[in-house]
């Protein structure tokens, strides 16, 4: 691995890391060298990916955290300062969705999306950003997604959610990228899980998202790794504010027959 690209001795902390992408990215960067604790909701998840961290010779801590609750993060960030002394990559993955018209979408579920996935990436940000920019360093990668840009239909609340995750990414990267904390973020294209298999596969939904995506496939939870570790790693000391699409060409379709 080229040294730029190479994690060995970073310490990275993964929001929403032991499922989905999350998991995935937390495996990844720990392939990549870096020691990563991966933290959640769930206990029984957590203590899973952080032997799994392991089995990969890296070293990890068992911790639970709820995004909604700020000081879960402060008793995280502490944490890992007293274990690693040092948290240097910050991953936002922590998510939810719901699709529902929104002409009578529950106010009370919209604001708990918006919590989840848009303050809750602002109040991580801000409990890790602060001992980064008294270090003087710091990677941090948040979550975006197609309809950061695009609009899909029915999921109005988490489009509004993750259109603010881009935006807020770009802010914090104006105001932090000077003092050595650089922010940019990931959008992932259709990624086939467990989870929507279902969806991608037998119905018009999936249909028409497979035909607007140019590869004429769908990702690879896998194939989102690269785009974590180079934005984690040196080779990225010159790029912030970005959102990264690994989408297989899904932004950049407008005719495709």
């Amino acid at each position: 691995m080229s040294s730029a690209l190479d994690l060995s001795g970073k310490v990275a902390v993964v929001i929403g890391g032991t499922s989905g992408i999350g998991r995935t990215l937390s495996l990844g960067l720990a392939d990549a060298g870096a020691n990563v604790i991966a933290t959640g909701r769930n206990a029984a998840n957590v203590e899973k990916v952080a032997s799994e961290i392991e089995s990969r010779g890296r070293n990890t801590l068992r911790l639970t955290t709820d995004i909604r609750d700020t000081t879960s993060l402060q008793r995280l960030l502490a944490a890992c300062l007293e274990r690693f002394e040092k948290v240097e990559i910050l991953l936002n993955c922590a998510g939810q969705i719901k699709r529902a018209p929104t002409v009578d979408f529950p106010e009370a579920e919209w604001s708990d999306i918006l919590d989840t996935n848009l303050t809750g990436t602002l109040r991580a940000c801000q409990v890790f950003g602060k001992h980064m920019l008294s270090r003087k360093y710091g990677r941090i990668i948040n979550i975006a997604s197609l309809n950061s840009f695009v609009a899909l239909h029915e999921v109005a609340a988490y489009a509004a959610s993750k259109s603010g995750v881009a935006s807020l990414t770009r802010s914090l990267a104006v105001e932090w990228s000077k003092h050595g904390v650089l922010t940019n973020a990931i959008a992932p294209g259709v990624f086939r899980t467990a989870l929507n298999a279902e969806l991608l596969d037998n119905t018009a939904r999936g249909n028409e998202l497979l035909m607007r995506t140019p590869m004429g496939r769908f990702g690879k939870l896998e194939e989102l790794v690269g785009a974590a570790v180079f934005l984690a790693s040196d080779s990225a000391s010159f790029i912030t504010g970005q959102i990264l699409a690994v989408d297989g060409g899904f932004l950049a379709s407008g005719v495709n027959q």
